[in-house]
């Protein structure tokens, strides 16, 4: 350890920290701009000047690092004279327009300008000007004069994002941040350069001249969009979601944020939103009130169950719903005799279920993920499923981590791999089993040879037909390297619904085939969250009652339901989520009630109440939370170990899989509604992409307008030629574009228009 002095008082720091870390941890703050914890060192603003002992003239405080017995003034006269100066350079060409800048109350520039500027400037000069950028739908670039050359966002783009889409052209005075000409920044993780950049030259594009900070008030909550878990503050005003940002948790999020849980409140005041209950007569929707709703909804249930007819009734249940959610949904699926429980939307193999001795998770903590010396990730669309854990993997990449990735398309990751391989799905499981005997292979050798490894199964491989049996040779890969064995979950709280042991009877696959009686739909919209939307909307279509608590409105669910039930999304409820490491979070509703939605738990209650059920007299999620779940108890509750021994799916060996899984904003029914997400390049309308043997094959050519056929239903789509996936295979991607298809890793048909 070394001894430094700053301003009189005396800490240890280890070797290699560099002055404004040791001033840091002594809770002495020196000025800076460029400077970020997460990123690399720039000393490029040069505000954070401090007088070093015997050093001829100041020094950086960011770059420069502690010697042991180092004695360093941040608020000597050098140093103030030091700051001040590099201030007023700063100063000089900086518009003086922060009554109309969005960054006003919350400019670090205005900030330090307050506490080391001059009241007037030196400066009669003409100012420079920038011409605005175009950076896409999210970030707002419109005053690039604003900008003090920091690089931090050029820095983000490159160490944390992967791949350098901002850069500085030109120099000198000259100097611009720019993207590439003609592009728009484009990774999933575009949003935090907002953040990072300390004055207002990039700013949120959705929430430009929206309302002041000053004006808003600050919530934390937990995101609902994927098993990470991410920390937020949500900003509201007016009883309305204006802006989240990220909080910081090191060991979740850290201090980032992806584009989909920071723009995803954009879709929560869609036009489709429902606003009062409804039910269906004679063919026609009309408003009712929530009395008559909720005894229309007893009554048809008792209707179609009674007589021991039971297993005519299923619940379809989003596994982003909260615990809360799902245990009083359970609870009341119980007390009427309901078996058929499903939150496992897009499962179609059901086998592995009966052998788990746990709830699937990671397998480890989310921090400690970065510390494995080697990790094999298979069927994972890594940057679309997990942008922040990416962001961790690619660091760890980096540094020195062997990673290896077997999935169904060679995903561009930006970050160093020791192996990417991609195979046809229906050969994952040899090519598991493959590794675990071959001792020399590059892969089992980096995963047996690595103090700590993991083995991590992505959603390509849950939703595959033979599931069961990928997973097991997983398992045995794991076991024969001494690697952990871990998934990534695909919602907010399917871990959640997995300790909870909610899902029971008939997967949704089985109760589509079996067409049920009655179906409630519990935050599902069938026709694109279920394993096959066409199948399953065609269920929906025999059955006699089908009642939706849903916070939007649907096409769909207008011509299948026959009863709609306005609930609250997450910002306007208290629950809680257990996120892919185990972690339980709860979290309170932010914004009042939208119209006269209501929160989910509520209307359950009241359900188990007309239906005169015990144990539904709760006051709050608090309570049941406490009946759902021992939080103490709950590490021994997360097991991926299973037992299941059977045999592997026979297929044909020229089968044409359709691949690419969920698009990255269409995983649920806010996203899907964000109208800034829907209008990046992520959530265009996908082209089949085919191996150019394949297409061959097939008879068609790249660039040509082909028809896909699932289960009876086509679509068109562009046809594309990509040498670097497997044969056989055709990469088509979940979009409402082509919802009307059958499921993900299921057989395709591709043909010419």
């Amino acid at each position: 350890m070394l001894q430094i002095e700053i301003d009189g008082k005396q800490v240890s720091v280890e070797q290699g920290a560099t002055v404004i870390e040791a001033a840091h941890k002594l809770g002495t703050y020196i000025p800076h701009f460029c400077y970020h914890k997460k990123l690399s060192i720039a000393a490029n603003c040069r505000m954070c000047l401090v007088d070093v002992e015997k050093a001829p003239k100041p020094l950086p405080a960011c770059a420069t690092p502690v010697t042991d017995g180092m004695i360093v003034r941040t608020h000597s006269a050098k140093a103030r004279e030091a700051q001040e100066g590099v201030m007023e350079f700063l100063l000089i060409n900086h518009p003086l327009d922060c009554p109309t800048c969005d960054q006003g109350g919350e400019c670090q520039l205005q900030d330090l300008a307050m506490g080391y500027g001059k009241t007037t400037s030196r400066y009669t000069e003409e100012k420079r000007s920038v011409i605005g950028k175009d950076m896409g739908p999210l970030i707002s670039a419109e005053e690039m004069s604003r900008c003090i050359h920091c690089t931090r966002c050029v820095r983000f783009t490159e160490e944390i994002a992967g791949v350098q889409e901002i850069a500085m052209a030109n120099r000198g005075e000259h100097s611009e941040i720019m993207p590439f000409i003609g592009k728009a920044v484009e990774t999933e993780l575009s949003g935090n350069v907002i953040d990072l950049c300390p004055v207002g030259a990039l700013t949120s594009k959705p929430f430009r001249f929206n309302a002041r900070t000053w004006e808003l008030n600050r919530r934390k909550s937990v995101s609902a969009h994927d098993a990470l878990g991410s920390n937020l503050i949500v900003q509201t005003k007016d009883h309305t979601v204006r802006r989240v940002l990220p909080l910081e948790n090191e060991a979740i999020n850290e201090c980032w944020l992806s584009d989909r849980d920071r723009f995803a409140y954009e879709g929560l005041y869609h036009e489709s939103r429902l606003k009062n209950p409804k039910i269906k007569q004679g063919g026609e929707w009309m408003d009712v009130d929530w009395k008559t709703a909720l005894e229309y909804v007893r009554s048809a249930i008792e209707c179609i169950a009674k007589d021991g007819n039971q297993n005519q009734v299923g619940i379809w249940a989003n596994p982003m719903n909260t615990v809360e959610e799902l245990y009083l949904a359970k609870k009341l699926a119980n007390g009427l005799g309901v078996k058929n429980f499903a939150t496992r939307l897009r499962q179609q193999d059901k086998r592995l279920s009966d052998g788990l001795k746990g709830a699937q998770w990671l397998g480890q903590s989310i921090e400690s993920l970065a510390d494995n010396d080697a990790v094999l990730v298979v069927g994972a669309n890594l940057r679309k499923e997990q942008p922040l854990l990416t962001a961790r993997l690619r660091r760890a990449a980096k540094d020195r981590m062997a990673l290896s990735v077997l999935a169904s398309s060679k995903e561009e990751l930006f970050m160093p791999l020791l192996s990417q391989e991609a195979a046809h799905p229906d050969e994952w499981a040899d090519r598991l089993k493959k590794l675990s005997g071959n001792a020399e292979h590059a892969v089992t050798a980096s995963l047996k040879n690595a103090e700590k490894a993991a083995v991590i199964l992505g959603a390509e491989v849950q939703n595959h037909p033979d599931y069961a049996a990928i997973y097991a040779a997983a398992q045995e890969l794991a076991d024969a390297t001494g690697a952990v064995l871990g998934i990534l979950p695909q919602a907010a709280n399917s871990v959640g619904a997995d300790v909870l042991g909610v899902n029971s009877g008939e997967s949704v696959a089985e109760m589509a085939n079996a067409q049920k009686q009655a179906v409630l739909l519990l935050n599902v919209e069938p026709e694109i969250d279920t394993v096959d939307g066409a199948k399953a909307v065609a269920a929906l279509k025999q059955a006699k009652s089908v009642m939706a608590f849903t916070p939007f409105v649907s096409e769909t669910l207008l011509d299948v339901c026959d009863v709609l039930l306005p609930i609250a999304p997450f910002t306007e409820t208290s629950g809680s989520f257990i996120n892919m490491e185990g972690r339980l979070q709860s979290f309170h509703g932010v914004v009042q009630g939208f119209g006269d939605s209501r929160p989910m738990w509520k209307v359950l209650r009241v359900l188990g109440n007309l239906f005169d059920l015990k144990g539904f007299e709760y006051h709050d999620t608090a309570a049941i939370l406490k009946d759902a779940l021992d939080a103490e108890s709950l590490p021994s509750k997360l097991d991926n170990r299973s037992t299941w021994t059977g045999e592997g799916i026979q297929t044909a060996s020229d089968r044409l899989v359709r691949v690419g899984g969920v698009g990255i904003y269409h995983t649920d029914s806010i996203v899907r509604r964000s109208a800034p997400l829907q209008e990046t390049s992520h959530a265009a309308v996908p082209a089949a992409r085919v191996n150019p043997n394949t297409l061959a094959r097939l008879g068609l050519q790249d660039g040509q307008t082909a028809i896909a056929k699932q289960n009876g239903a086509s679509v068109s789509v562009d046809v594309k030629a990509d040498a670097g996936l497997p044969e056989n295979v055709v990469h088509l991607p979940l979009h409402t574009e082509n919802a009307a298809l059958g499921a993900l890793m299921d057989t395709i048909e591709l043909a010419g228009a």
